[in-house]
Protein backbone atom coordinates (compact mmCIF):
# COMPACT_ATOMS: atom_id res chain seq x y z
CA UNK A 1 0.00 0.00 0.00
CA UNK A 2 1.13 3.54 -0.79
CA UNK A 3 0.30 6.08 1.92
CA UNK A 4 0.03 9.86 1.74
CA UNK A 5 0.21 11.74 5.05
CA UNK A 6 -0.49 15.32 6.05
CA UNK A 7 -0.66 17.27 9.30
CA UNK A 8 -2.72 20.34 10.21
CA UNK A 9 -2.08 22.56 13.23
CA UNK A 10 -4.86 24.16 15.29
CA UNK A 11 -4.63 26.37 18.35
CA UNK A 12 -5.30 23.56 20.81
CA UNK A 13 -4.71 20.37 18.81
CA UNK A 14 -2.99 18.76 15.86
CA UNK A 15 -4.69 16.60 13.24
CA UNK A 16 -2.76 14.02 11.23
CA UNK A 17 -4.33 12.18 8.32
CA UNK A 18 -3.30 9.28 6.11
CA UNK A 19 -4.79 8.04 2.86
CA UNK A 20 -3.79 4.59 1.66
CA UNK A 21 -4.06 3.42 -1.95
CA UNK A 22 -2.89 0.47 -4.00
CA UNK A 23 -1.57 2.06 -7.21
CA UNK A 24 -0.23 5.49 -8.13
CA UNK A 25 -3.05 5.93 -10.63
CA UNK A 26 -5.87 5.16 -8.14
CA UNK A 27 -8.69 7.71 -7.96
CA UNK A 28 -10.05 6.46 -4.63
CA UNK A 29 -8.44 5.62 -1.33
CA UNK A 30 -8.46 2.10 0.08
CA UNK A 31 -8.20 3.40 3.65
CA UNK A 32 -8.40 6.76 5.42
CA UNK A 33 -7.16 7.38 8.96
CA UNK A 34 -7.29 10.52 11.10
CA UNK A 35 -5.57 11.08 14.46
CA UNK A 36 -6.25 14.16 16.58
CA UNK A 37 -3.97 15.12 19.47
CA UNK A 38 -5.33 16.55 22.70
CA UNK A 39 -2.45 18.98 23.09
CA UNK A 40 -1.53 22.20 21.33
CA UNK A 41 1.18 21.94 18.69
CA UNK A 42 4.83 22.21 19.62
CA UNK A 43 6.46 25.51 18.80
CA UNK A 44 7.88 25.87 15.31
CA UNK A 45 11.69 25.67 15.24
CA UNK A 46 13.30 27.13 12.11
CA UNK A 47 15.42 24.44 10.48
CA UNK A 48 13.85 21.69 12.62
CA UNK A 49 10.28 21.48 11.32
CA UNK A 50 10.49 17.69 11.46
CA UNK A 51 10.55 17.79 15.29
CA UNK A 52 7.10 19.34 15.25
CA UNK A 53 5.57 17.12 12.56
CA UNK A 54 7.22 13.71 12.89
CA UNK A 55 5.42 12.55 16.08
CA UNK A 56 2.06 13.15 14.44
CA UNK A 57 3.08 11.37 11.24
CA UNK A 58 4.21 8.40 13.35
CA UNK A 59 0.89 8.41 15.23
CA UNK A 60 -1.20 8.13 12.07
CA UNK A 61 1.15 5.61 10.42
CA UNK A 62 1.01 3.38 13.51
CA UNK A 63 -2.66 2.69 12.75
CA UNK A 64 -1.88 1.17 9.35
CA UNK A 65 -1.06 -2.47 8.78
CA UNK A 66 2.32 -3.05 7.12
CA UNK A 67 3.84 -3.52 4.66
CA UNK A 68 3.85 -0.04 3.23
CA UNK A 69 5.20 0.33 -0.30
CA UNK A 70 5.93 4.06 -0.07
CA UNK A 71 5.00 7.11 1.98
CA UNK A 72 4.27 10.51 0.45
CA UNK A 73 4.80 13.54 2.68
CA UNK A 74 3.72 17.12 2.12
CA UNK A 75 7.13 18.77 1.99
CA UNK A 76 10.74 17.96 1.27
CA UNK A 77 12.80 14.86 1.89
CA UNK A 78 16.04 16.81 1.37
CA UNK A 79 16.72 20.50 1.93
CA UNK A 80 19.57 22.68 0.72
CA UNK A 81 23.01 22.02 2.15
CA UNK A 82 24.69 24.50 4.43
CA UNK A 83 27.74 26.57 3.58
CA UNK A 84 30.15 24.11 5.23
CA UNK A 85 28.89 21.10 3.30
CA UNK A 86 27.66 20.34 -0.17
CA UNK A 87 25.47 17.53 1.17
CA UNK A 88 21.77 18.29 1.48
CA UNK A 89 20.27 18.59 4.96
CA UNK A 90 17.56 16.11 5.86
CA UNK A 91 14.02 17.42 5.74
CA UNK A 92 10.88 15.83 7.21
CA UNK A 93 10.94 13.00 4.66
CA UNK A 94 14.56 12.02 5.33
CA UNK A 95 13.95 12.01 9.09
CA UNK A 96 10.89 9.80 8.56
CA UNK A 97 12.85 7.49 6.25
CA UNK A 98 15.57 7.07 8.89
CA UNK A 99 13.03 6.63 11.72
CA UNK A 100 11.45 3.77 9.78
CA UNK A 101 14.81 2.02 9.49
CA UNK A 102 15.25 3.04 5.86
CA UNK A 103 12.83 0.23 4.98
CA UNK A 104 10.04 2.24 3.33
CA UNK A 105 10.68 4.72 0.49
CA UNK A 106 9.60 8.28 1.27
CA UNK A 107 8.62 10.77 -1.41
CA UNK A 108 8.31 14.47 -0.67
CA UNK A 109 5.88 16.53 -2.71
CA UNK A 110 6.13 20.27 -2.08
CA UNK A 111 4.05 23.07 -3.57
CA UNK A 112 6.76 25.72 -3.28
CA UNK A 113 10.44 25.79 -4.12
CA UNK A 114 12.92 25.65 -1.25
CA UNK A 115 15.97 27.78 -1.99
CA UNK A 116 18.94 25.59 -2.82
CA UNK A 117 17.13 22.26 -2.54
CA UNK A 118 17.57 19.82 -5.40
CA UNK A 119 14.10 18.74 -6.42
CA UNK A 120 12.58 17.46 -9.63
CA UNK A 121 9.90 19.75 -10.97
CA UNK A 122 6.73 17.92 -11.98
CA UNK A 123 4.16 19.81 -14.01
CA UNK A 124 0.70 18.27 -14.00
CA UNK A 125 -2.47 19.10 -15.90
CA UNK A 126 -2.76 22.57 -17.37
CA UNK A 127 -0.93 24.17 -14.45
CA UNK A 128 2.16 26.23 -15.20
CA UNK A 129 3.31 25.81 -11.57
CA UNK A 130 5.29 22.65 -10.81
CA UNK A 131 5.30 20.40 -7.79
CA UNK A 132 8.75 19.78 -6.30
CA UNK A 133 9.58 16.10 -5.73
CA UNK A 134 12.40 14.71 -3.57
CA UNK A 135 12.89 11.17 -2.31
CA UNK A 136 14.75 8.68 -0.13
CA UNK A 137 14.84 4.94 -0.76
CA UNK A 138 13.63 5.38 -4.33
CA UNK A 139 15.35 6.99 -7.29
CA UNK A 140 14.26 10.64 -7.65
CA UNK A 141 13.28 10.17 -11.32
CA UNK A 142 11.11 7.16 -10.42
CA UNK A 143 9.48 9.13 -7.59
CA UNK A 144 8.81 12.08 -9.88
CA UNK A 145 7.25 9.83 -12.52
CA UNK A 146 5.03 8.22 -9.86
CA UNK A 147 3.76 11.65 -8.80
CA UNK A 148 3.30 12.65 -12.45
CA UNK A 149 1.08 9.58 -13.06
CA UNK A 150 -1.12 10.05 -9.98
CA UNK A 151 -4.83 10.40 -10.66
CA UNK A 152 -6.25 13.86 -11.28
CA UNK A 153 -6.38 16.47 -13.98
CA UNK A 154 -4.99 19.30 -11.87
CA UNK A 155 -1.68 20.29 -10.33
CA UNK A 156 -2.40 18.52 -7.04
CA UNK A 157 -3.15 14.80 -7.46
CA UNK A 158 -6.59 13.63 -6.28
CA UNK A 159 -5.39 11.61 -3.29
CA UNK A 160 -2.91 14.25 -2.11
CA UNK A 161 -5.77 16.74 -2.15
CA UNK A 162 -7.89 14.22 -0.23
CA UNK A 163 -5.35 13.74 2.58
CA UNK A 164 -5.01 17.53 2.87
CA UNK A 165 -8.81 17.85 3.15
CA UNK A 166 -8.96 15.16 5.86
CA UNK A 167 -6.26 16.86 7.93
CA UNK A 168 -7.98 20.23 7.65
CA UNK A 169 -11.57 19.01 8.17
Amino acid sequence: MIVAVDVDYRDASVVAAAVGFDAWTDADSAIEVIVTSDAPPAAYEPGAFYRRELPHVHAVLSLLVPPLGAIVVDGYVWLAGDAASESPRPGLGAHLYRALGEAVPVIGVAKTAFAGATAIEVVRGASAKPLYVTSAGIEPQVAAEAVRTMHGEHRIPTLLKRVDQLARA
